[in-house]
């Protein structure tokens, strides 16, 4: 077999591989939701916060264009403009720095760095800000492999399960439903009962780990009304994959309506840590067990 052939032998299977690669790439994004917004991860409007880190990408994204653009023309123009002519042998005259360029080449790495932390600094500090007197404040528990959430500012409490914990395909109808009032400064105190999980409405653009005896917040101002999916992104046990929830972000008179269909049906209070089980026992306790035994 010839070079020649060789060659066109493995340009067809790089086409081959390249082209079942781009399939599988369409195939799979397709069977997520957010797939059919194109290139943008969340729609505008969502949340007060989705919509600061929505500039920030964008604004990232722009900013790796230019300075792509600009180092791919370099590099063009040093391929042209340097290219070996006809009839020219022996390499072209060297020189051993060049203080302007390399001066630049320093300077804008160091700026495109800086402005890229201060942004992304000035847009973390606003996110992760705690509203002062928030419309409504939920605590939301996760656990092995369902949640909880407590309406602390209504005093009535919601669970649900997602799926049968037995491998079969999940029931819509039982997925547990977190209502927020639709144009409300939401606070969400997450926490976990059992082992470490995380907290995700991919729509919101944000996550937060959930700790066994740790509380951390998500404040957030809702923007449209809507129903959205959230799942535990933490690898929690065995059906981690089934520990799903919703959120409906509903007018006012809608999440009234449901808060009262709670109270009415005797869920006031709060499930508190009664709930929740130790799964890092201290050594102290431990040995105690091991005496008693």
């Amino acid at each position: 077999m010839s070079s020649h052939t060789r060659t066109d032998s493995l340009r067809r299977r790089t086409a081959k591989v390249s082209a079942v690669a781009v399939l599988a790439a369409t195939a799979l994004t397709g069977c997520s939701e957010e797939a059919k917004l194109g290139w943008m991860p969340t729609e505008r409007g969502t949340t007060d916060n989705a919509d600061m880190i929505l500039d920030l990408w964008i604004g990232s994204w722009i900013a790796a264009l230019v300075v792509g653009l600009i180092t791919w023309g370099l590099m063009l123009w040093c391929m042209i403009a340097y290219r070996r002519r006809k009839y020219e042998t022996g390499y072209p005259r060297q020189v051993a720095y060049h203080a302007p360029l390399e001066v630049f080449y320093t300077i804008v790495p160091i700026a495109l760095i800086m402005s890229l932390f201060f942004f992304t600094e000035r847009t973390q500090a606003e996110i992760t800000a705690v509203h002062d007197d928030p419309d409504v404040t939920v605590q939301v528990y996760g656990k092995q492999w369902a949640w909880d959430f407590n309406y602390l500012s209504e005093d009535v409490w919601d669970t649900g399960l997602q799926g049968h914990l037995d491998g079969e395909e999940g029931v819509p109808e039982r997925v547990p439903t977190l209502y927020l009032p639709v144009d409300s400064d939401v606070e969400l105190q997450v926490t976990s009962r059992d082992v470490v999980h995380s907290f995700w409405v991919p729509a919101f653009l944000e996550k937060a780990d959930m700790f066994p005896g740790r509380t951390n917040n998500i404040s957030i101002t809702t923007g449209r009304e809507g129903e959205y999916f959230g799942k535990c992104t933490e690898l929690c046990g065995e059906y981690h994959s089934e520990m799903l929830f919703n959120v409906n972000v509903v007018s006012q008179a809608e999440y009234d309506a449901h808060i009262q269909s709670l109270r009415d049906a005797g869920q006031t209070g709060a499930l508190g840590e009664e709930y929740s089980r130790d799964s890092y026992p201290s050594a102290d306790s431990q040995q105690d067990e091991t005496f008693n035994n």
